[in-house]
């Protein structure tokens, strides 16, 4: 489960709580778990501030009713831990919280962690890994490292790395509507036609299985931006400094219940609200 940030909890205001009528209080962070009892590993690796996001998520999950779950400061050095292993071999959930992607990337690539996470992300039915924020911006093979959010695409204003891999077929972006990342989102899959942006709104996520099929949930939107059929850009031709444009880009926009396929790119409609 991928989340664009600013989800509903003890320490946020929802922009859309009064004026949208499907919104469901704690609706994201009722589904990291089926029962109340399921173990949930919350990794605040992304964070510079992980005791304020320890008492939040703390004072949120008890609201909810989630009676077992754990919080996880990894570090690069601390990645090989039996202890952390251990409690993500048993854990139903694990959950990364936001901060910055590239302290995720940069602590836990390629360490005993993520092989675990990938093991059982493959093999085990019902286990879930979510992220929220830098949490989920982290999750695909691609990520944004870092951009601009400017008036106009320039060649140089973004910066693409080497993500978890957990998502094969998209590049993800949050905060998509309040920080008008749209142009950023479209850089990057310009950049690499082959995979779909998704622009998670804030309070929104995306609930994927068997890495393609996503359903829309929450209080937002999601943006999703292919590039697969652009037919003119200077993406790949374009100067420094100079403006990037595109013909054919293609948007879809998803709200709670809608479904996409992230392999055909096929949206499934849903009852009207």
């Amino acid at each position: 489960m991928i989340i664009g940030g600013h989800e509903d909890r003890s320490d946020n205001e929802v922009e859309m709580k009064e004026s949208n009528n499907n919104f469901s209080p704690y609706e994201i962070l009722k589904l990291l778990a089926d029962s109340k009892n399921d173990r949930i590993e919350i990794i605040t690796t992304a964070s510079e501030e992980p005791e304020d996001l320890r008492k939040t998520y703390d004072e949120t999950l008890t609201k909810i009713g989630f009676t077992n779950y754990g919080f996880m400061h990894i570090r690069d050095e601390e990645c090989g831990s039996k202890e952390y292993l251990d409690r993500i071999a048993n854990a139903h959930t694990v959950f990364f919280t936001g901060g910055d992607q590239n302290r995720i990337c940069e602590q836990l690539l390629k360490s005993p962690v993520i092989t675990l996470l990938k093991q059982r992300y493959i093999t085990d039915e019902g286990f879930m890994i979510a992220g929220t924020s830098a949490g989920a911006m982290c999750m695909p093979e691609i990520i944004i490292s870092d951009a601009e959010d400017g008036e106009a695409i320039i060649e140089n204003d973004i910066r693409l790395g080497e993500g978890l891999g957990l998502l094969d077929n998209s590049v993800v972006d949050t905060h998509f509507v309040s920080r008008g990342r749209f142009g950023r989102l479209s850089h990057a899959v310009l950049k690499h036609p082959e995979l779909y942006g998704l622009g998670l709104g804030e309070d929104t996520a995306l609930l994927i299985e068997n890495g393609k099929n996503a359903v829309c949930k929450g209080s937002g939107m999601v943006i999703v931006i292919s590039a697969k059929n652009v037919t003119l850009t200077n993406v790949s031709s374009a100067d420094e400094n100079c403006p990037i444009y595109a013909e054919n880009l293609h948007v879809h926009i998803l709200t709670d219940g809608c479904r996409i396929d992230l392999n055909s790119g096929k949206v499934s409609q849903k009852s009207d609200c």
